[in-house]
């Protein structure tokens, strides 16, 4: 398994966020609220997590939902992943919307979501007449019909 350090500034009250197991792939951020926010179905709101990071060049921070408060509440996030660039220098912030028929509370340092850091490849694109001949071809958007 692969570790990279990366420096963070904590704004919050909350630790730090922590891999609970050791096959975590994720770590949970958590809500760093003033006051409650009361999120009424269909209704989404940014988080604050008080959280800064400084990413290394050739890494990026994805921010995806926790899967027990999407299934328990129908809270998750917008724009899932979301990406943090290691150029961003601004607070974490996470896009949290209600999906459920009942209001939901968001109470500080509750756990909103999960960030993963990963490496980044980037593409050098190749201009080209054809591309190469493949079993699927262009189906795509349920051709299989399953």
């Amino acid at each position: 398994m692969q570790s990279i350090e990366i420096n963070i500034i904590n704004n919050s009250t909350n630790p730090l966020p922590v891999y609970e197991t050791i096959g975590s792939s994720g770590m949970d951020l958590k809500a760093n609220l003033e006051e409650p926010v009361k999120l009424e179905p269909m209704q989404r709101a940014l988080i604050p997590t008080g959280l800064f990071i400084e990413l290394p060049l050739g890494y990026e921070a994805q921010v995806r939902p926790r899967s027990g408060l999407a299934i328990k509440h129908g809270i998750t996030c917008l724009n899932s992943p979301g990406t943090i660039d290691s150029d961003y220098r601004g607070e974490i912030k996470i896009i949290l919307v209600n999906i459920s028929n009942e209001p939901f509370i968001i109470q500080h340092g509750e756990r909103i979501a999960q960030i993963i850091i990963q490496p980044v490849t980037k593409a050098i694109w190749q201009v080209v007449k054809v591309l190469s001949e493949s079993k699927r071809g262009e189906g795509g958007f349920g051709h299989t019909g399953k």
